[in-house]
Order: C-alpha cells, then structure tokens, then sequence
C-alpha cells in the first residue's frame, strides 16, 4: 500500500479535509444565507465532501491505533493484547483505505439526476408486452422502495394488459447513480398466461434509461422541431381525451420523435417531451464523445448498449440471471416486486472496480 500513490492521495486527503472545515466554518456565519443560491451551491459541496472526510478521519485513526499498539508491545504482560489490536487496526486501515480509493474515483457529472426510463416490448408479441409491463410494475415498485416519485409521461397498452412502450420519468436523488445499470435487453424465459400447452416461451423488452435533462443543457433549435398534436388514447386505443393535448415531437436532423399523452394540457405535455429530447440528444453526443475517447471500446459494466442483452428472468426456476456480472439470485418474485438492490449493488461495485483497473 505505501510509495508515491499512497502519499499523493494522502496529501489530496488532506487538502480535502482543509476544504470542508472552510466550509463547515463559512455555514455557521451568520451572514451565509444571504445569497441563497451561493449558499445551496457550498452546502452541496460540504455534503459531497462529508463521506470522504470521515472515511479520511477513521483511516487516520486506525493508523494512530497500529502505532500505539506497536509502542506498547514492548510490555511482555501488554504484547498479545497489544499484537491483536495492531492487526485489527490494521486490516480496519486497509479496509478504509480501499473505500477511500472508491470515494476518490471522478464522479458521473449526472449521478444525481432524475432518470426518464423508456420501457419497450421486444421479441415474443404479447408475451413481450405483458414482460414490458412486468418491469414497469418492477420499477414502480423499486421507486416507491426508495422514496422516488414516477411521473407517467406515455403509455401505449394492449388489449390483454401488456405495455407496447412506457414512457416515464423517476423524480429521485440519486436515481439515475442506480438506474444507469438498467439499460439494455432483458429477456424473460416463461409459460405465458395465452400458452395452453404449458411450453416455456422466451421473450425480451428494451429498457433505455437517460439521465433528465433541461433544454439549457443541450442546445435545440426549434427551427428543427416539427409538433404534432393528437388524442390522448387508452388500451386498445379508445379515446379518453375529447380534446388534442397529446404531443409527438420530430427533431429533423436526428430523427429522434418523442411522445407525451398523460398530462392534461398540450403545453404541459410539450414541456415533457422537450425535456426526453434534450436528454436523449444528450444520450447520442456522449456516445458519440465516449466512442471518439474509448475507440468504441465499452465497459462490460456500465449503462450498457440498448441491443446488449443484460439480463434473464427465469421463471420455472425461480432465478435471475445478470449476465454482466455472472450473478444470478433465487428470488425472482422479491425481484419482481422491487427487490432489486443486491442486483444493482453487484452492478456498482463491479464498475467502481473496472473504474480504479483504469484509474
């Protein structure tokens, strides 16, 4: 662990600690809330900076601890107690030191956004469609689980009660830090409820997950934009809205159309799809930045390609499958009902490693 690696993060420990005590000590003035925007500004800088300053401070404690043990092992009576103490601290230091390791990788810029997730029926017709809205269910749960709010933005349902494509955005700190992992195909293998000879059927849905954008982020041009109105529908598609307040948006050069039918004004609706296509132009510049950096080489972890299949849910056994990982749970109900945070734990972990591998 010791040489120039570990005292050059040592010595940026450091400097971080001097940094949050600044701050600690400008929130306590009496004029700090004077600018409430400066004030918020710092006050997100003092959180972000919190966990590593206390992992910092136990790391050096236990160093305190290793040193204090040693001197006392001089006392024969003292030297087992004392030999057993430098190695709890020790393996105690080592243990603070990997997670200050993890702590100090760059941070992904929209790891506290919100997240619009986009559910798509794939290979297997309405078996897809009621798989589709089986992960809707999942997701809605998982948000609930984790205080999130989910904002319906389209919902394009079949005649049986499966979903086409679902359009949604989840309102969350933190969403998109665990939702990135979700993106990709996920294939379902079960005897669908239409199936009266009982045969397992495979089927998948796409499920794209972007981080929520404003228009200021990404620069459109509404000259660009062609707007088209219609009738809100529901399943089957029976109309629910006497009026036109749906709203599908072309953007030209791309070819992106985005569509948003659940709000009850035109001007409301407009005002979401503006916000899925800046995130999805967002989407296709960093790709486009990422390809250009890597060679298109990608992570295996990561937010995964929308034609990369990332995930089997097996329902005759029982198990769930994440193949980027290798990890497979025997809990898929737990799974179904929302229960995703051992999945997405391995997902974290396994890309903070790739991350430190090419640190």
């Amino acid at each position: 662990m010791g040489g120039a690696v570990e005292k050059f993060m040592l010595k940026k420990l450091q400097a971080i600690c001097d940094k949050f005590e600044e701050l600690q000590e400008k929130s306590q003035q009496p004029d700090f809330y004077a600018d409430p925007k400066k004030a918020a500004k710092l006050l997100r800088e003092k959180n972000d900076l919190e966990p590593i300053v206390e992992c910092y401070r136990a790391y050096c404690q236990s160093c305190r601890d290793m040193e204090e043990a040693q001197e006392l092992m001089g006392d024969p009576e003292m030297k087992e107690l004392c030999q057993e103490a430098f190695a709890a601290a020790r393996e105690l230091k080592e243990t603070l030191y990997e997670q200050l390791q993890i702590l100090l990788l760059p941070k992904d810029p929209n790891d506290e956004k919100n997240v619009i997730v986009e559910i798509r029926g794939g290979v297997g017709g309405e078996e897809s469609a009621l798989f589709a809205g089986s992960l809707f269910r999942m997701y809605s749960m998982y948000a609930a689980k984790m205080g999130w709010k989910i904002e319906l933005m389209n919902l394009n349902e079949t005649e049986l009660g499966g979903i086409k494509e679902a359009d949604f955005l989840i309102n969350g700190r933190g969403a998109y830090s665990r939702m990135k992992y979700e993106s990709g195909v996920h294939r379902v293998q079960r005897v669908p409820e239409t199936e009266s000879g009982g045969r397992v059927h495979t089927s998948t849905a796409t499920v794209a997950v972007l981080p929520e954008m404003e228009e200021v982020d990404v620069q459109i041009n509404p000259a660009d934009i062609e707007m088209q109105v219609y009738r809100a529908s529901g399943a089957g598609g029976q109309h629910v809205n006497k009026t036109s307040s749906a709203v599908r948006l072309i953007h030209r050069p791309s070819g992106i159309v985005v569509a948003c039918q659940e709000e009850r004004s035109q001007l409301q609706n407009r005002e979401k799809c503006m916000r899925m296509l800046a995130s999805k132009l967002y989407e296709i510049q960093q790709e486009k930045l990422s390809s250009e950096v890597t060679g298109m080489r990608r992570s295996q972890v990561g937010t995964g390609m929308r034609n990369e299949r990332i995930r089997t849910y097996n329902f005759p056994q029982g198990r769930v499958t994440d193949h980027r990982v290798g990890l497979t749970v025997y809990k898929i109900d737990a799974v179904m009902n929302g229960d995703l945070d051992e999945i997405i734990n391995a997902l974290a972990t396994a890309d903070q490693t790739e991350k430190l591998r090419n640190h």
